[in-house]
C-alpha cells in the first residue's frame, strides 16, 4: 500500500547489492579475483579497489572493523558492476552520467548531501558505490521499459493508481486556538462560524505556542492525543472547546474536515512505487544475464553459500595478502582448479 509520507532521503533507498549469485568454481588463477563471463576481475584491481574506498576516513573506520569482510563485500560490487554492464549492452540501455546525477538529486530530496554521504560512509559506502548503485537502478528501470514492463509508469496508470489510493491517503484539516477562559472560546467559536476561511484572522488575535496560526492537514493517526477524539467526532467546518489547563486556558479546535493530497503532490510517491515493481521486472532480466555469464570466484575469497560469498572453513585467510602472502615464496599454494 501506498504510504501517506515516503521519506526522500538518500539512506533509506540506498542498497548495496553485496551477495554474488551464480557462482561457480570452475576456474580459478592466483591472479585474478573473480571471472564474470570472459572478464576477469585481478587480484591487483580488487586492491586498488580496496585503496580507493579506504581513502575515505568514514569508509576506512568502518572496513577496518569489518576485516576481510570489507573485501568480500568489495569483490560482490565489482562482480555486479561486470553483470549490469553485460545486461545494459544486451539490452541496449543507456544511462549516462547526468541520469544518474539527476536520480541522486530525487532521492536526496531536501536533504544535506554532506550529512547523507557522510551517514553512507559510516556503513561503508562511499561516493562511488552511491553512482554505481543508482546506475544500476536507472538500468534495470531501462531494461523493464525495454521489455515492456515498465506501462505502470505512464500518466494513465499513474492516475489509476491514484484513484486506487486515494481514500488511505485521507487527512484532516484542522486547527486549534488557545484562549484564556470559557467565555472567550465561545466568542471564538462564534467568529469561526463562517468556515476555513475566518481561521487565520481569529488565530492572529491569539498567537503564542498553543495556537496554529493556519490550518495543518495531518492523518488521523497523527492527531494530538487530546484532541483526537473531538476531532474525529466533529462535523466539518464546526469547532469545539476543551479545557487544557497546562495550555493556558481552553483550546478551541476547527475542524474543517477532511482532505485529500492532489495528485501531483502524491505524484513523486507513485512513480517510486510503479518504478520499483519496474525494477523487479528488471532484476529478473539482470538475472539471466547473470547466469548466462556465469560467475566464479577464486576460493580464496570464500565459499558460495545461499547466495552470498562467506569466508571458508578453512580458518582465517588474508585474503588481500600481507608481505608473506604476496611472496611467491612463502604463499600457501592456491587450491587446484577443477576440470572445466
Amino acid at each position: 500500500m501506498l504510504k501517506r509520507r515516503v521519506p526522500r532521503v538518500l539512506v533509506s533507498g540506498f542498497v548495496l547489492a553485496v551477495a554474488v549469485s551464480g557462482l561457480s568454481a570452475c576456474r580459478t588463477s592466483p591472479n585474478v579475483a573473480a571471472y564474470v563471463g570472459d572478464t576477469r576481475i585481478s587480484v591487483s584491481e580488487l586492491q586498488s579497489a580496496v585503496e580507493d574506498r579506504l581513502a575515505d576516513p568514514e569508509v576506512a573506520a568502518y572496513a577496518d572493523a569489518q576485516g576481510d569482510e570489507f573485501t568480500r563485500r568489495v569483490l560482490g560490487l565489482l562482480v555486479q558492476e561486470e553483470v549490469f554492464a553485460a545486461a545494459a549492452e544486451r539490452f541496449d540501455v543507456q544511462v549516462s552520467d547526468r541520469d544518474v546525477r539527476t536520480r541522486i538529486d530525487e532521492l536526496l530530496g531536501n536533504d544535506d548531501p554532506e550529512e547523507v554521504f557522510g551517514q553512507l560512509a559510516q556503513q561503508g559506502i562511499g561516493r562511488a558505490d552511491v553512482v554505481e548503485n543508482v546506475r544500476q537502478q536507472l538500468v534495470r528501470r531501462g531494461i523493464a521499459e525495454a521489455e515492456g514492463a515498465a506501462d505502470a509508469l505512464g500518466e494513465e496508470a499513474l492516475r489509476a493508481r491514484y484513484a486506487e489510493v486515494r481514500q488511505s491517503l485521507a487527512q484532516v484539516s484542522f486547527g486549534y486556538i488557545t484562549v484564556p477562559d470559557e467565555a472567550t472560546a465561545q466568542s471564538v467559536i462564534t467568529q469561526l462560524a463562517p468556515g476555513a476561511t475566518a481561521y487565520p484572522a481569529v488565530a492572529a488575535q491569539f498567537p503564542g505556542a498553543t495556537t496554529l496560526p493556519a490550518l495543518e492537514s495531518r492523518a488521523p493517526d497523527e492527531l494530538p492525543g487530546i484532541l483526537a477524539e473531538g476531532i474525529g467526532s466533529a462535523a466539518p467546518n464546526t469547532a469545539f472547546a476543551t479545557p487544557v489547563p497546562e495550555a493556558g486556558g481552553v483550546v478551541v479546535t476547527f475542524v474543517q474536515g477532511t482532505v485529500y493530497p492532489p495528485f501531483e503532490e502524491v505524484r513523486p510517491q507513485l512513480e517510486d512505487e510503479a518504478a520499483q515493481a519496474a525494477e523487479a521486472a528488471g532484476e529478473e532480466a539482470i538475472q539471466e544475464v547473470r547466469d548466462d555469464l556465469g560467475v566464479t570466484v577464486n576460493p580464496r575469497y570464500g565459499v558460495l553459500e545461499e547466495g552470498r560469498l562467506v569466508p571458508g572453513d578453512g580458518g582465517v585467510v588474508d585474503i588481500l595478502g600481507d608481505e608473506a602472502a604476496a611472496d611467491p615464496a612463502t604463499a600457501p599454494a592456491p587450491a587446484p582448479a577443477p576440470a572445466e
